[in-house]
């Protein structure tokens, strides 16, 4: 793992670390692991190039260990409070437009559901008066 040199081409920069590092959970573990940069660098590598676990190169470590830290992470909200962080700093930045735009757009549902009647049904629904 390159810390201080030339940057692989789906790892993190030395300033995108930076600003991650703090945002992630210490490990109170009293065993040595892989460095959290090292496996962060395996996550990102995995999902910018869509492979399996398994096929995360050895220079990330171990795919076990990238797979049990991307879950542990997940599930106690590390990825939403980096995900919060980057967007309050690109808010603040002036680099996200809030305009919102809601039209009336007419999206066509599959015949079920809209409430038509089913094969072999003989019943008959009235809307109203001279309706049905």
């Amino acid at each position: 793992m390159n810390h201080g040199g030339v940057i692989r081409r789906h790892e993190l920069s030395d300033a995108e670390w930076e600003f991650i590092q703090p945002l992630l959970p210490v490990s109170l573990r009293g065993r040595k692991r892989v460095d959290d940069r090292t496996v962060l660098n395996g996550i990102v590598w995995k999902f910018r190039t869509g492979t399996a676990w398994r096929d995360v190169p050895d220079r990330y470590g171990s795919w076990a260990t990238l797979h049990t830290r991307f879950r542990r992470w997940a599930k106690d909200g590390t990825f939403e409070r980096m995900l919060q962080a980057a967007h309050a700093r690109a808010d603040a930045a002036g680099d996200i437009e809030w305009l919102v735009s809601v039209d009336s757009t007419v999206v066509r549902a599959h015949q079920h559901a809209a409430g038509a009647r089913k094969r072999g049904s003989s019943t008959r629904h009235s809307d109203g008066p001279g309706v049905g």
